[in-house]
């Protein structure tokens, strides 16, 4: 995609544009509330410089500079361990528009056109002024308070019937015609900006009215069969097993394929038929055992359960319920066993979540590798060890990995087998609901690595053939097979599926105190072909066609609404690789709501830097490229590495610099090698500028920050189930005689110094200068002064640096201070003050000045010195002014 194609401005300011050759733009006598950027050679005394340098603007509030808004494209896909690779593209995938739309029920069409009467989606956010205007001309439409579930006061409407599975409920003859007509609904209400900010997806603006329309009229049907958004995610308090004040046990459960159900377990003695399911409409089944004669519950906490189904076949399975909160795995036993978890006392929140940040410093976590010891960490270890380290080191948020429960340690998580259970190899329920709590304390932010992307094949202790069939939850057939995760993939077009995860998200925030979710493998779920063999280029034809399942799209514009609305403080982020436009804007606009996606671009052009080129023939201009390569007003979470590159087989950004040597020459008592040095110096240096110009938000998995050794490799039958390389040794960095302190005290101080000054918060940057020769890279950010220095072995004296707020400045962070590993080659007592010397389209430039200089040496601000910075070789320095210091 060309660069012509970075013109997301209001057209109707643009006097004109006119494009160069090559793709590069200019515009000309343009006032924007941004800048277009376009390369240009500038000359300085210390050589030719490549600078991003932008158009003027008669506007003096136009301060920022723009990047280039494409989609982030990746030439290399990562291993696809648990993201986006699956089978082929399925040739009975439906043609669109009919297929991905599914008919009202007859009440619910009678109305068709009318606003849904229930408050959540009467009072969302997503109803433009457009609408409301039409509201007041015409005559009132609001329909009555649904009774029974009912659009209409007691009538009982059912769902939509194309939502269930067809074991459940045939669709109707002429199905596909009131599909189609479905897409008939409302415009997005405020898609108009979203055209006006980005005029490239105009041609595409029907795709983005039907994705819409899908989700306003799955949401109108909610509300109008369920009795709101509200009740339908509060599914998890009635299905599966719950207890009433009385004492007596309700059990539901959806089963469309089942010819009977039963509940057994401890309580009945095992038997498999004392206690059968009522059975109800579209595959539901309930049953009610009554309190005991002394109001004790008949299932007693800690009993063990099963739920017995009796296929089509005849044949008896034995079942763990797909809502059930607690399953435990007896040493002896391949399978879990389901747990009823009902204590007399749970634990009671003492804190209230931390109020919604502006941006994110993200510790990724895994509560079992969490601690130096070869064994699985617990939740209690990660209260009172781990939490208080994250809390030092300066992050605000913790994204817990793996949390949901899954049959296979080695997952990594991603091979979810009970939804609604935290995982009872760290501990209890309420050990985790505690380890949520003590962090609220502490201000930190806990998300949740949510996995709805798919699901575990284990049918014993997992969701899939629930019933005896192929079609429960998931789709039938090769459709709903991953063949490359070996897992199952999930029917978003399905009600009961809908109900079940978006209970789910609802549950982990409610239960649980979550603050938010990490979305996994949203790639698998947009499109048919779940990202198997396919690069994206950032051509926008991409994003839409027969190839996206917008079924999926619905539901995730559906959990954004969910969470946004009711818990407007949750934070939701999408792991996307393809970049799909709009996926980070609101439902509003016709996008998947998201607050924020994964920079994935970021670490792979780090990993292929290191791996495939000299120090000397690193491009300076290809690194600001991709750190700063996303869509415009869509929030990006950059990382150098994450847990992806600390897996077995992988390698950490640490490893990958110094490898084996970091066996042997990590001590303080041992020489600094050649090879050492550099990885140390690079590491801080790669994180610092990811961190400062990647995006808005931060991402560490835990353990590199200070350049944990080795890799990660779960204990599995290929190491003998070892536990060696499945733990963090946080150890190291308390070792005073060992060199990870160094980059734990560097990540330390980074961290401190943005949640002082917010540059991630902040604008972006103003990239003044990427010096392919010199390898230096200048931006500002939030008033402060970046300056990298990427040669291997060229210091530069007296070398300009241009700035746009005058004043003095003093060095705020140093990558060589001898705290951080460093050579000491700067004395931070100096000042730079700044002088009216245009460089690099900024109005001014810097000058050194030190104790040995004479006050009638020192410069004043009008006046033109020719006095520059010194950068020594693989330095990075942060300048902060002193004059507006905070």
């Amino acid at each position: 995609m060309c660069l012509s194609k970075v013109l997301m401005l209001d057209l109707k300011k643009n006097k004109s544009a006119e494009v160069w050759p090559r793709g590069r733009v200019r515009l000309v006598n343009s006032c924007l509330g941004y800048l277009v950027a376009y390369p240009k050679m500038s000359h300085t005394d210390t050589g030719p410089t490549s600078s991003l340098t932008t158009s003027p603007c008669c506007s003096p509030a136009c301060t920022r500079i723009s990047r280039t808004h494409l989609p982030v494209s990746r030439a290399l896909l990562p291993p696809p361990r648990h993201r986006f690779a699956v089978h082929r593209r399925c040739v009975s995938a439906p043609a669109r528009p009919q297929s991905s739309y599914h008919p009202v029920p007859s009440a619910a069409r009678s109305t068709a056109g009318s606003p849904p009467s229930a408050s959540l989606l009467a009072a969302s956010p997503f109803r433009g002024e457009e609408e409301e205007e039409e509201e007041e001309e015409e005559a009132p439409r609001e329909l009555p308070p649904p009774v029974g579930g009912s659009g209409r006061p007691g009538v009982r409407v059912p769902p939509a019937p194309a939502l269930y599975s067809g074991r459940a409920r045939r669709r109707p003859a002429g199905a596909h015609k009131m599909a189609a007509a479905s897409t008939q609904g409302p415009r997005a209400p405020k898609l108009a900006q979203l055209l006006e900010r980005d005029p490239y997806l105009a041609p595409f603006e029907q795709d983005f009215q039907r994705r819409y329309a899908l989700f306003y009229n799955r949401l109108k049907s909610i509300e109008e069969n369920e009795g709101g958004l509200d009740k339908f995610s509060k599914s998890y308090k009635t299905f599966g097993v719950n207890q009433f004040v009385d004492g007596g046990v309700y059990c539901k459960e959806w089963a469309p394929g089942a010819e009977a159900v039963f509940l057994t377990g401890d309580f009945n003695g095992w038997n498999p038929f004392s206690h059968p399911y009522k059975k109800m409409e579209y595959g539901k089944w309930e049953l009610f055992i009554p309190p005991g004669q002394d109001g004790y519950s008949p299932v007693p906490h800690g009993s063990k359960l099963k739920v017995v189904i009796r296929a089509q076949n005849g044949e008896l399975l034995y079942r763990i319920s797909p809502w059930a909160r607690y399953v435990v795995r007896d040493q002896d036993k391949v399978n879990y066993d389901w747990v009823h978890w009902n204590p007399p006392q749970s634990y009671i929140r003492k804190h209230r979540s931390p109020e919604r940040l502006k941006s994110l410093r993200i510790y990724e976590s895994h509560v079992g590798i969490a601690s130096p010891e070869g064994k699985i960490a617990s939740y209690k270890n990660f209260t009172y060890n781990v939490l208080p380290r994250i809390k030092d080191l300066g992050y605000n948020c913790v994204q817990l990995m793996a949390i949901m429960e899954h049959a296979y340690y080695a997952s990594f998580g991603y091979q979810v087998t009970s939804f609604f259970a935290a995982s009872s190899r760290y501990g209890t329920p309420d050990d985790l609901k505690e380890m949520i709590d003590v962090a609220h304390s502490m201000g930190i932010t806990v998300l949740l690595d949510v996995v709805h992307s798919h699901a575990s094949k284990n049918s014993e202790d997992g969701l899939n053939k629930f019933d005896g069939t192929d079609s429960c939850f998931f789709h039938s057939g090769p459709k709903g097979t991953h063949q490359l995760w070996d897992s199952r993939l999930f029917d978003y077009s399905n009600w009961e599926v809908l109900r079940f995860l978006l209970s789910n998200l609802r549950m982990w925030i409610e239960d649980y105190g979550f603050d938010g979710f990490r979305f996994d493998g949203v790639t698998s779920m947009l499109y048919h072909h779940h990202g198997i063999g396919t690069g994206f280029s950032g051509d926008y034809n991409e994003y839409f066609g027969l190839h996206v399942d917008e079924d999926a799209l619905c539901y995730l514009m559906l959990a954004n609404h969910m969470v946004n609305f009711l818990h407007p403080e949750c934070i939701t982020i999408a792991e996307d690789v393809s970049g799909m436009p709009a996926l980070c804007r609101p439902v509003a606009e016709g996008g998947g709501g998201f607050d924020y996606r994964l920079a994935m671009a970021i670490p792979d052009k780090w990993i292929q830097i290191i791996k495939e080129l000299k120090d000397e023939d690193w491009n300076m201009g290809n690194i600001v490229y991709t750190l700063t390569n996303r869509r415009y007003e869509e929030k990006c979470i950059a990382y150098a590495e994450s847990h992806d590159q600390a897996l077995v087989g992988d390698k950490t950004l640490a490893f990958r610099l110094m490898d084996a040597e970091m066996y042997t020459n990590m001590s303080v008592l041992s020489p600094l090698t050649p090879v050492i040095d550099r990885g140390i110096q690079l590491h801080k240096m790669i994180r610092l500028i990811t961190h400062a110009l990647g995006g808005d938000s931060y991402l560490n998995f835990m353990g590199n920050e200070f350049g944990h050794p080795e890799w990660l490799d779960f204990p599995r039958k290929g190491n003998n189930e070892s536990y060696h390389y499945a733990r963090r040794q946080f150890n190291l960095t308390d070792d005073h005689l060992l060199r990870y302190r160094f980059l734990n005290a560097f990540d330390r101080d980074m961290n401190k110094s943005e949640e002082r000054f917010g540059w991630l918060a902040s604008p972006p940057a103003f990239v003044s200068e990427k010096h392919e020769s010199n390898k230096v890279i200048a931006f500002e950010r939030a008033g402060l002064v970046f300056i990298f220095n990427f040669h291997p072995y060229q210091s530069y004296t007296d070398y300009r640096v241009g700035v746009e707020i005058p004043g003095k400045y003093k060095i705020l962070l140093d990558s060589d201070a001898s705290e951080y590993g460093g050579h000491q080659r700067l004395d931070h007592n100096t000042e730079y003050f700044s002088e009216e010397y245009p460089h690099n389209y900024r109005h001014n430039s810097l000058m050194q000045y030190n104790s040995q200089t004479s006050f009638s040496q020192q410069p004043r601000r009008c006046h033109k010195h020719h006095i520059k910075v010194y950068i020594p070789s693989r330095v990075a320095i942060v300048l902060q002014n002193m004059d507006n210091a905070k």
